[in-house]
């Protein structure tokens, strides 16, 4: 991505420390002074109802309710404080983002929706059989995306 011409950069960020170095190789290595950076962090939809076939639930009070989306809130919160410290330690001006819903398709949603040039995310390093159950959103991202999207990949160092 090399030249003068300036890019719009999505970099998704959760609480991971291979997101922090997602986060900071992309800044090191591929955004320049010029780019817009648009940090994106997507919350979960908090799972309410437990049962194979969907009916089976159960009763959540409303302070319980408040309760968890305060804790989500805050968590974000962190999350993006975070990542502006790291991007002014790089002195690289972003703007935060935050969607609530399932993290592989709110990330290609938000891509399309900021027009991004490039969309960065982090690799947890799953193996074949742990991506098979627990999914992996770098792999759904950098399939379904509607612009390029650099994985970083975790290292021995972290």
């Amino acid at each position: 991505m090399a030249g003068s011409k300036q890019k719009k950069v999505m970099i998704a960020v959760n609480e991971s420390k291979e997101s922090d170095h997602a986060l900071r190789w992309a800044l090191d290595h591929v955004v320049q002074p010029a780019d817009e950076v648009v940090i994106l962090h997507v919350q979960p939809v908090p799972q309410l109802y437990a049962g194979g076939d969907g009916l089976v639930g159960f009763y959540v009070a409303p302070d319980l309710l408040s309760s968890m989306k305060l804790h989500q809130e805050q968590v974000t919160a962190m999350i993006l404080e975070n990542a502006k410290k790291i991007c002014e330690e790089s002195q690289i001006n972003a703007t935060t983002l935050v969607i609530i819903g399932d993290p592989r398709d709110a990330i290609c949603e938000a891509v399309e929706k900021i027009h991004a040039d490039l969309l960065v995310v982090g690799s947890h390093g799953y193996g074949a059989i742990k991506r098979a159950f627990l999914g992996s959103v770098s792999d759904y991202c950098a399939h379904r995306s509607k612009c390029p999207v650099l994985v970083v990949k975790k290292t021995d160092r972290l």
